[in-house]
């Protein structure tokens, strides 16, 4: 039975979509091809469109994920920070534990 370790957590697998082939400039053609249908009434629009401006719009709507994101902070980087925490508290009880129950 294996007990559960800070140090070494597994992160889960990543879902990573290689596509076959990819054109960027064709790419960049469609939506420029696209917004000029738009804008003379052409095309409708469609809710895949949206998908870039949807984008990272969580994080700015809450105001501790911005201020942590604007300080540069990672889960990572609060993982270390958690880590330093619980390595301060059990000296601080080790210490305690040494002085006044010895």
């Amino acid at each position: 039975m294996r007990l559960f370790s800070f140090y070494n957590v597994r992160k889960p697998r990543q879902f990573e979509h290689k596509p076959i082939y990819w054109d960027p400039r064709r790419e960049a053609l469609d939506d420029r091809i696209r917004k000029v249908k738009k804008e003379m009434g052409v095309l409708e629009e469609k809710p895949e469109e949206h998908k870039s401006a949807i984008k990272g719009t969580f994080i700015e709507g809450t105001t501790h994920l911005k201020k942590s994101r604007m300080n540069g902070e990672h889960a990572r980087s609060r993982t270390y920070k958690n880590m330093r925490l619980l390595l301060i508290m059990a000296l601080l009880i080790a210490v305690f534990w040494y002085l006044f129950m010895k």
